[in-house]
């Protein structure tokens, strides 16, 4: 077996931990609302559809976030009651239904994590736009690996 740089090995390990500690972020988030891990990822799926302009359907969520048709309804059904999300059908299509943060998770989410997205963003002055690009592609590439490595592991071997 080759040689692990300790550079990379050391960015491997940085990685994990800004990982968990993204993650305790968001349990924390999860735990004060009464939400489970694959609402919040679903919350998230949802609010990235809209950042995206795109309409997410139920089906859609299904895939994003890698539940059954039969649970992603069990899904929707649990955070519509929560006050997180709402149904909405689509003005073109009124047998199409989309689904939409709730203003009030809106506004939930707004209020936990301002102010780490202002810190963040402060984080982010010291670098220059190069670095932020290097930083992008980084990041864009270790996001496609871990993505493809949780699909691999799903895969019947």
């Amino acid at each position: 077996m080759a040689e692990v740089d300790p550079a990379r090995q050391e960015l491997a390990l940085l990685l994990r931990r800004l990982t968990v500690e993204l993650d305790a972020v968001g349990q924390r988030f999860a735990g004060l609302h009464g939400l489970g891990r694959t609402d919040v990822r679903a919350l998230v799926a949802v609010m990235d559809a809209a950042r995206r302009g795109e309409a997410l359907t139920a089906g859609r969520l299904g895939a994003a976030v890698e539940l059954s048709s039969a649970s992603v309804t069990a899904l929707v059904d649990r955070l519509e009651r929560a006050g997180h999300l709402r149904r909405v059908r689509d003005d073109a299509d009124r047998r199409r239904v989309t689904l939409e943060m709730s203003p009030e998770a809106m506004a939930a989410g707004a209020e936990f994590f301002g102010g780490l997205q202002r810190d963040l963003l402060a984080a982010m002055e010291g670098f220059s736009d190069d670095e932020l690009a290097v930083v992008r592609r980084f990041l864009t590439g270790m996001t496609e690996v871990i993505e493809s490595h949780a699909r691999a592991a799903d895969e019947p071997r």
